[in-house]
């Protein structure tokens, strides 16, 4: 078996940023989460975020691809919040996109604990920018980084 530690934030939102993920939902969704990404074998270090969106602190083995995490992540987990829910409340999905950000060991508990105070962070008005963005595309920012020949 091969020694890891890798570390990442994630962060994505829900389909059209509705406030879908409600303060009644919100420990039983958390509690899915957790338990699906134990299943891959994965390590959910802090888990958070608002009625719209979500952020994880997470450790994912090499020899997991970080976009299948994801996509596992997302499908299943919509799929189970519409599994428990009224019929009378509307479907829950996913935005397209998600952020993600490699940690170094140094910057785990900075990271866990922004985590674990999204809501103080939103009310408060402390949020840091880069990881509260309303949507993060799919495609890799475009660099200004040219090969010459």
């Amino acid at each position: 078996m091969a020694f890891w530690r890798i570390y990442y934030h994630l962060v994505w939102s829900t389909k059209g940023r509705k406030n879908l993920i409600t303060l009644q939902r919100e420990a039983s969704f958390h509690k899915y989460i957790i338990g699906k990404s134990d299943s891959l074998g994965c390590i959910i270090h802090a888990i958070g975020g608002t009625e719209n969106h979500i952020h994880l602190v997470v450790s994912i083995p090499p020899s997991l691809a970080i976009s299948d995490f994801v996509k596992k992540i997302k499908g299943s987990s919509a799929h189970q919040f519409n599994l428990e829910s009224p019929s009378n409340i509307e479907k829950f999905s996913w935005q397209t996109g998600y952020g993600i950000f490699s940690l170094g060991g140094k910057q785990l508990n900075e990271a866990v604990n922004y985590v674990n105070n999204q809501k103080q962070h939103h009310s408060q008005g402390t949020v840091i920018a880069s990881l509260e963005k309303d949507k993060f595309e799919d495609d890799p920012p475009k660099s200004s980084l040219r090969i010459c020949k």
